[in-house]
């Protein structure tokens, strides 16, 4: 079997295994596959910044924060909008706020580039707070209206149902992610690369840094803005203490770090190993931020490559165990 095939092979029972997953696991689990694809795409959003293209975020919750409140908003005054325009609207505010912000953050870099986009993020949060009339301040937006999904030629689609919520879940944040990767396989990606790697010969050889900071800056609050979109849809829920803490800006971090940097599904792996952390800490205690912070804290210090670096070593012994017993038979 040719590589190709296997690739084949792999995503058709990736497929199939997801749309079995409401079936066999019931509504919790399915419910927890959502979040989890959320936190991924929410993630890898990130990643485009951090990873491939070195600018560290601490305040990455003000695209999902506002993408979150833009769905909510719409929804509850524009009347018969479409669960896609919705979704779109998240989006959108979030491109938006992020070209607004882009002007100062492509001037700067490094730790002045985290500690501008960490003052951003937090004055979204206060505005969010105190302007009680149009965000509810600390109770947020609730009970806003979802739409149903149409899609011509079909009946329309109740997403209050968690299965249909679900399925339209994985297809949006599935498109989200494809969208990602193709982004970094294009010669734009190359770019990205250069700017994380060195920045100076990219302005030497004439590429425009600014005005591809604050590209990169867009695309990613874009995704960023898109999973708030789907958080919002989710738990038809919007406050400030959700969507713009300090905290939501830190896990897709923690994310990245625990699944791996410089890989596109380090983030994925590290959403997953959080998500798991949770779950099980919940059945003994209550304080799952600090048995985290302690996994965290040991997992940078000794496995700073994260997941994923575990996953590369298995494979490279495999293919060199492989290779080892191939040349085997041949002197046979």
């Amino acid at each position: 079997m040719n590589q190709k095939t296997k690739r084949v092979v792999f995503w058709a029972v990736f497929l199939a295994v997801l749309c079995l997953i409401p079936q066999v696991f019931g509504i919790l689990k399915t419910n927890l596959c959502v979040e989890f694809a959320i936190g991924a795409v929410y993630a890898v959003s990130l990643n485009l910044l951090l990873s491939y293209s070195g600018l560290l975020s601490f305040g990455h919750a003000l695209f999902f924060g506002s993408g979150a409140y833009a769905t909510a908003l719409a929804l509850r005054h524009i009347e018969g909008l479409s669960v896609w325009s919705a979704v779109g609207f998240g989006g959108l505010s979030a491109a938006v706020v992020a070209a607004i912000c882009a002007p100062l953050l492509v001037r700067v870099s490094g730790t002045a580039f985290a500690m501008l986009t960490l003052a951003f993020g937090q004055l979204m949060f206060v505005i969010c707070l105190k302007f009680r009339e149009i965000t509810g301040g600390e109770d947020g937006i609730s009970g806003f209206p979802i739409p149903p999904l149409k899609i011509p030629g079909l009946e329309p689609i109740d997403l209050i149902d968690p299965v249909n919520f679900y399925y339209f879940a994985m297809l949006v944040l599935g498109i989200s992610m494809g969208l990602m990767w193709f982004l970094i396989k294009t010669p734009f990606g190359n770019v990205m690369f250069g700017i994380r790697d060195n920045p100076k010969r990219m302005d030497y050889l004439g590429y425009e840094l600014a005005p591809s900071k604050a590209i990169i800056c867009i695309v990613s609050g874009v995704f960023a803005g898109i999973s708030g979109s789907m958080f919002a849809l989710f738990q038809n829920v919007v406050s400030t203490g959700a969507v713009l803490s300090i905290m939501v800006s830190f896990t897709p971090i923690m994310a990245i770090l625990v699944g791996g940097m410089r890989t596109f599904f380090g983030p994925v792996a590290g959403v997953g190993v959080l998500l798991l952390i949770r779950e099980f800490t919940m059945n003994y205690t209550e304080r799952v931020e600090l048995v985290t912070g302690l996994i965290f804290i040991a997992i940078v210090l000794y496995m700073p490559g994260g997941v994923f670096h575990i996953f590369n070593l298995v494979k490279m012994k495999w293919f060199t165990r492989a290779l080892a017993t191939s040349e085997a038979r041949e002197k046979r």
